[in-house]
């Protein structure tokens, strides 16, 4: 028994039970865009709500990997395919396939708010997969890696994964469409940014030892 807990730490069953609840809602909480107000220089800056469930992902995927090392946080980052798919199989068959009671109104606005295409679904996957592979990446060789310059690297990893999510997710859903992508990708890098700078660096400090406080204590 004590060598089974050794090799599942009650602080990476929660963090895993948090980062695949969180895989789910980061896709529902994108259908809100969310004013983030007027910044010095900077204008309007407003972005999608996932966004706030997402960088808790990036933060959790980092912990892990300062906690147990870049293969275990690589680890949590694909069993988090898992909610990711069968939500989105979910949702799809319920909206789809699933016919509304007769006195429910409001199947066109469920639809339209949690429905998206094959090509979003898509670019979803993708930018999810690829981004946090690589802020596990960064934030595991940054400055020599694990146990040194903790804030320092999970800011700059967040920083730099969170350009590629949106670089992949707007080209990949609307490349072709008669849409300013540019624009777009321009105003979502900025709101992205900001909101890494100012969640990140304080939420890993307060995983990191909320991981170690619950190794430590007793069962």
């Amino acid at each position: 028994m004590q060598n089974q807990t050794q090799a599942f730490p009650r602080s990476l069953f929660m963090f895993s039970l948090l980062y695949g609840g969180l895989c789910v809602l980061a896709g529902v909480m994108g259908v809100k865009l969310a004013s983030l107000g007027t910044w010095p220089m900077l204008g309007d800056l407003a972005v999608e709500s996932g966004i706030f469930a997402f960088l808790f992902l990036v933060i959790i995927s980092s912990a892990v990997a300062e906690l147990f090392g870049q293969a275990r946080a690589n680890q949590l980052v694909r069993y988090g395919f898992v909610p990711l798919i069968v939500s989105m199989v979910m949702l799809t068959i319920v909206i789809r396939a699933v016919p509304p009671a007769s006195f429910w109104t409001d199947q066109d606005a469920f639809a339209k708010l949690l429905g998206q295409g094959v090509r979003m679904q898509f670019a979803g996957l993708i930018s999810y997969g690829t981004s946090q592979t690589l802020n596990v990446y960064l934030f595991s060789r940054i400055a020599g890696g694990q146990g040194k310059a903790l804030v320092f690297r999970a800011w700059i990893a967040s920083l730099l994964s969170q350009i590629v999510d949106t670089i992949l997710f707007i080209t990949i859903s609307f490349y072709g469409q008669d849409m300013p992508i540019g624009q777009i990708m321009q105003g979502q890098i900025l709101s992205k940014l900001v909101l890494s700078t100012i969640m990140v660096p304080p939420l890993i400090v307060v995983f990191v030892k909320l991981g170690r406080w619950l190794d430590r204590s007793p069962a």
